[in-house]
C-alpha cells in the first residue's frame, strides 16, 4: 500500500506521532516494537475474516437467485392453473366426488424434522411467495449495497491494521515505562517502576508457532479475577504486545526494577534534594564537633589553673 495512502489515514484520524519518553535518563531510553510475525498474524486474521464475508455473500446472492428463480416459476404456473380454472362452463364440471373419510391424525406416524438444503431452501421459498412484488427489487437494492461497501472496506481495515502495528509503541527507562498502541482508539499507559508489583511472560499456541509473546507488567491495585490472573488490558496493567524478545524486555524490567528499589529513586527532584539534606547535615555535626573541642581545652585550661 502506498506510504501516501497511509499518511493520509494518519492524518484524517488525528493519529499522534511518536510518543514522549516517560520520566528516567535519557540514556537509560529503550524503544522496542512488536514482532514482525505479529504484522502477519494480524493481517491472516484479517484475510480469514475477508473471504468469510466474501463466502456469505456469494452464498446469499446464490440462494436469492434460486429462490427468486423457483418463487418465480411457481407464481407462474398458480396463473396459469387459475386461468384454467376460470375458462371451464358450469356444463363441463363434474360432480364432485365424495371427499374421503378423514384419517386418525393420531394414527399418522410423525416423521422427524431434520434440517436438510431442500427444506430450508423451500422455506425460503414459501416466506418469498408471501412478499410483495417489490420485495425482491428492494433485497437485490440491499444485496448491491452490501457488495459494494464490502468492497470500500477492504483498503480501509488493510490499512488500519498495517497502521496498528506501525504506531505501537513500548518504551521503557530507568524509572518508568509507556505503551501506546490503537488507531481507531489511541491508548498510552504509563507505569511507574515505584508501583510494579509483577511482571510475567504469556505464549500461546500460535504464538509460539510464531515466535511471538505478550510481556504484561503489573502495578498496585491491578484487577485479579479468581485464578489470580490479570483480567486483561487496564489502568493498573501495561501489555507488551506480540514481541519476538519478550526475555529480554522481561529481564530489562527487572534489572531496572532492582536498582531502582536498591538505590531508593523517586521523582527526579529527590536525588537533588537528598544530596543538599546530606550538605546540611554534614555542616551541622562539623559545627557540633569544633564547639565540643573548645568546650574540652576549656575545660582542661581551668583543670590546669586549679
Amino acid at each position: 500500500m502506498p506510504p501516501f495512502f497511509l499518511q493520509q489515514i494518519l492524518h484524517w484520524m488525528r493519529v499522534p506521532g511518536e510518543p514522549h519518553a516517560p520520566a528516567g535518563a535519557p540514556a537509560s531510553l529503550k524503544v522496542f516494537r512488536a514482532g514482525r510475525n505479529y504484522l502477519k498474524l494480524r493481517l491472516w486474521t484479517w484475510g480469514l475474516a475477508q473471504l468469510a464475508a466474501l463466502a456469505g455473500i456469494i452464498f446469499w446472492t446464490v440462494v436469492l437467485l434460486e429462490v427468486e428463480r423457483t418463487a418465480g416459476t411457481r407464481r407462474a404456473a398458480a396463473a396459469t392453473e387459475r386461468a384454467a380454472t376460470d375458462t371451464i362452463t358450469p356444463t363441463e364440471t363434474e360432480p364432485a366426488a365424495t371427499p374421503p373419510a378423514k384419517a386418525n391424525k393420531k394414527a399418522r406416524p410423525r416423521r422427524n424434522r431434520e434440517f436438510s438444503w431442500t427444506g430450508f431452501k423451500q422455506g425460503l421459498v414459501e416466506v418469498a411467495l408471501r412478499l410483495p412484488p417489490w420485495a425482491f427489487p428492494l433485497l437485490w437494492f440491499a444485496k448491491v449495497g452490501g457488495i459494494a461497501l464490502y468492497l470500500l472496506q477492504i483498503p480501509f481495515t488493510y490499512a488500519v491494521r498495517r497502521l496498528d502495528y506501525a504506531m505501537r509503541w513500548y518504551v521503557v527507562t530507568d524509572r518508568s515505562l509507556r505503551i501506546r498502541a490503537g488507531i481507531v482508539v489511541v491508548q498510552e499507559s504509563t507505569l511507574s517502576f515505584a508501583n510494579i508489583q509483577q511482571v510475567e511472560v504469556s505464549q500461546g499456541p500460535l504464538q509460539r508457532l510464531l515466535g511471538l509473546a505478550d510481556v504484561r507488567v503489573q502495578s498496585a491495585g491491578g484487577g485479579q479475577t479468581e485464578e489470580g490472573k490479570a483480567s486483561g488490558d487496564s489502568l493498573h496493567t501495561a501489555v507488551f504486545h506480540g514481541v519476538d524478545n519478550a526475555t529480554e524486555i522481561r529481564d530489562l524490567i527487572l534489572n531496572r526494577l532492582r536498582r531502582f528499589r536498591e538505590t531508593g529513586l523517586g521523582d527526579p527532584d529527590e536525588p537533588v534534594q537528598s544530596a543538599a539534606d546530606s550538605g546540611e547535615a554534614g555542616a551541622t555535626a562539623s559545627q557540633a564537633l569544633a564547639a565540643a573541642r573548645e568546650v574540652l581545652a576549656e575545660m582542661q585550661a581551668l583543670r590546669r589553673a586549679v
